[in-house]
This record gives structure tokens, sequence and C-alpha cells, in this order.
């Protein structure tokens, strides 16, 4: 590697000639088609702008030794706590998205360090107002519920914690709700009457682990007229169907694999049982190892969600976070009995610092308004500010797992420590961990998850 005891840790900028940045980072693609396509002059472009920022070229930003620009932790709390109050009228149009909007802006907080708590009392007073007495919540006030924006309030009533939060949640209707998802083919509808995919496959496992939900079937289920019996039956052999011939996960049987459907089935997955256990059982491993390694990109170091697609900072989540629960299913994750000590795995699947490189130099918001982004040209948002703190988060950290089983659903007990060994960022740019099923601090997953194991009934 590179000698870097010349360079100084003070300094504000430097070239890229005076840090130790790998060429991998830096350096054209080697090999590059002469075939001109929209997507090949896209991806052109998209290496044309990620370069200056990874050789760290730009004097307005303040590198480390490495070459790796700090963490602007102040100007991203400040911009998420901004979406958290009164919005311009064009946001009219993510009327139906208010509970994604409350998560996105407190969970990349919590990651930060910042105090949540202070929203408490605002939040569970917005979540009154759109949960239904049928169950679930909607996305705005009056709309129908909806499992994705179910999900993202439960997420994040858990993130701000607390009993008066817990509390708000009506378990029963959302248990009855959750029957009349079931489908007989083992997925879950998004809404009633709605689609079924993958993704209600994941926010449903979530929603019933973390509320400790019965698992039996309400009798006027629909699905139980037609032989289910239980809320998790067939659900990982749904999963499986939407494994595709690439390796990837579809959002459906016989559709195209995408990076964050493959987060929700290995997540899925990993909340039905060990991931040891059935992840190798229910999926072709080395395919799907396979198609999630292309999606990393060099010299970008991101991900991309698709194939032939472009590298996108969100991906540093849906992507980035399939890796530690790919890890454990391969027996990689230091997997021990709770009376033994962890021994960490440092090494990875996949390039960790091409990642962080990528998240700190191309997925920040340089300039005054802060929060994070897509990549450079794109502006930053709450949606990408949320994942891409995420993804940074997973990639600071190992997973180690205890294959111990606790009641029905909760069977695998996961450590996150951060990554032993020299970092290519600051200690100060260290996040919170975050859990790598339900992508929530794990602290707020623990207390959650604790709170309604000690109330198995209505």
């Amino acid at each position: 590697m590179f000698d870097e005891e010349v360079v100084p840790s003070t300094a504000t900028s430097r070239t890229a000639y005076s840090l130790p940045i790998d060429p991998l980072y830096t350096a054209e693609p080697p090999i590059t088609d002469d075939l001109i396509s929209v997507t090949s002059t896209a991806q052109g472009n998209t290496v044309d702008q990620c370069l200056p920022l990874l050789k760290a070229q730009d004097n307005s930003i303040e590198y480390n030794i490495h070459g790796v620009p700090r963490l602007r932790r102040r100007k991203i709390i400040n911009y998420l706590k901004l979406t958290l109050g009164q919005l311009p009228a064009p946001f009219v149009a993510a009327d139906a998205s208010r509970p994604w909007s409350l998560y996105w802006a407190l969970n990349g907080m919590s990651l930060l360090g910042e105090d949540v708590s202070q929203y408490r009392e605002g939040l569970c007073a917005t979540a009154q107002h759109l949960q239904n007495d049928t169950g679930g919540f909607g996305g705005g006030f009056g709309q129908q519920s909806h499992l994705a924006t179910t999900y993202a309030m439960i997420l994040a009533l858990a993130i701000v914690g607390g009993e008066e939060a817990y509390a708000i949640i009506d378990r029963r209707a959302m248990w009855k709700w959750l029957c009349a998802l079931k489908h007989p083919g083992g997925g879950f509808q998004m809404s009633v009457g709605g689609e079924v995919d993958v993704r209600g496959a994941y926010c449903a496992a979530v929603i019933i682990s973390l509320l400790n939900l019965p698992l039996d079937l309400s009798s006027d289920s629909p699905a139980r007229a037609a032989g289910v019996t239980d809320l998790f039956a067939g659900l990982d052999s749904y999963v499986r169907r939407c494994q595709t011939y690439e390796g990837g996960i579809s959002g459906k049987p016989d559709a195209e694999a995408h990076g964050a459907y493959a987060f929700c089935a290995l997540g899925c997955l990993s909340i039905l049982d060990a991931p040891h256990r059935i992840i190798p059982r229910i999926l072709d491993v080395p395919r799907l190892i396979s198609w999630l390694s292309a999606r990393q990109y060099a010299p970008e170091g991101g991900f991309s969600g698709r194939t032939n697609k472009l590298v996108d900072g969100c991906y540093s989540h849906w992507v980035g976070a399939c890796w530690p629960l790919i890890q454990a299913s391969l027996g990689e994750s230091a997997s021990r009995q709770p009376e033994e000590s962890p021994t960490l795995e440092t090494h990875s699947f996949y390039d960790r610092e091409g990642l962080i490189r990528y998240i700190l130099s191309c997925g920040q918001d340089h300039s005054s308004r802060g929060g994070m982004r897509d990549k450079p040209g794109k502006r930053s948002d709450a949606y990408h500010t949320c994942y891409v703190l995420s993804g940074l988060s997973s990639a600071q950290h190992i997973v180690t797992t205890d294959t111990l089983r606790v009641e029905q659903v909760a069977n695998v007990t996961w450590t996150v420590l951060p990554h032993p060994g020299d970092q290519i960022y600051d200690q100060e740019d260290l996040l919170n961990p975050t859990d790598p099923v339900y992508a929530i601090p794990q602290g707020a997953r623990e207390d959650m998850m604790n709170f309604f194991l000690s109330k198995p009934g209505f």
C-alpha cells in the first residue's frame, strides 16, 4: 500500500498526489465498451463527476490524511431537522409518505447521535391520526392503511422509544389487518386488495416480530379459507420464488432483480429463522453473492441497484446491508454461544473502503445545504440521507451472531461492534450501530421488542 507518514492530518485541502489513495479509487476503468449508448454515456459522466472528489481535488472540502472528507455531522442533523418542520407547497405530492419522512429524519439523526426523544410527543400525535380503526397506518390523514407506511411508522415509534410511543399501536387491530393481508400463496398484500410482493414479506415480518403478534390467522382471514393457518406459513417459499435467473431478488416472481428487494428477502428470512439455517436452504446463495458483487463499481466504490444502472447512494444500505446477512448465512459472522466472547471475522465480501470513500466523498452534499445524496450533481433529500447514513454505519461496524432461539420469531441475537483496526475515516465520524435486519439503531429495536415480548396477549 502507501506510506502515510509524510501527510499532515491538519490539512484542509490536499491534492490526490500527496494523499495515500489507492489507484483503484482514482483511475479510469481499465476496460470500457466502445459502443456508445445512453447508458454508457451516463456511466462515463458519473465517473467524471466522482473522480475529482475521490482524488481529493476539491479545495473547498476538508480531507483527512487518507483523502476522505470528514462527515459534516451537524450540517446533516440540521438538514434533517428542517425536513420535520413545515415543508414547501410542492411536498403535497408526498402527502401519502408522511410516516416515511418521519422515519428517514429520525433514523438519520439517531445514527448521528442526536437525541430524538424530544420528537416523541409530536410523533405520537401524528401517529394517532394516521392509525386506522381497522389496523395499520395510512400514509396521510384519512388514507387507507398500507404495509409500507405502517412499517415506517412502527420504526419511527421504535426510534423515539418509550411506553407512550409503544402504547399508540393498536396491536389487536394490527393483527387482524395483517391476517386480512395474508395471501394464500404465502406472501402479503401491501394493502387490502393491493399487490403482493417481497416488500410485503419483509414489512410484515418486521411488524409481527417487533410487536410480538400471534401467528395464528384470525377466523375471518381470506387466507384461512384457502387452508392457511399461520401468518408466516409459506412466506419462505414465496421469497424463494422471487430469486431470478441472475441470482438477485425481484419484487415478485419472474420480474427484474433489484438491490432493495434482495435486502427485503434476506431481512425477512433472517426474522423467520437463523440466517445460517434458512438462507442457504431457501436461496441459491452463490448466485446471489455473484449478483450482489456485481453491484459495486470501480472507481466509484458505491453500489448500483440493478444490472446496467448507475451507482446511487441509497444502495449503500439496500445492497450494503445485504452483506452482513449473507456472511451470517455462511457462518462468517462469528456465530457463538452466549457465554463465549466474540471472535471477529474482519474480512468483508465487498470493498468496505470503496463504499466508505464513495459515501463521504460523493454521497455528501458538500454545499451549505447539508444532507446526503444519490451522487454528485444531485440534491440531498431525507430518503438518501437516511439510507446513505445507514449504509455508512453498516460499513463501519462488524456483526456477530448468537444463534439462540428466543420465542417464536426472534431467534438470533445480533451484536454490532465498531470495525477493529485502522480505518480511513476519523473516529469522530463513526456512527451509531444500526440493526442489520430492522434498519434502526440497535438499542431502539431491542427496547421495543423487549417491551412487547412481555405482552403476549392483547
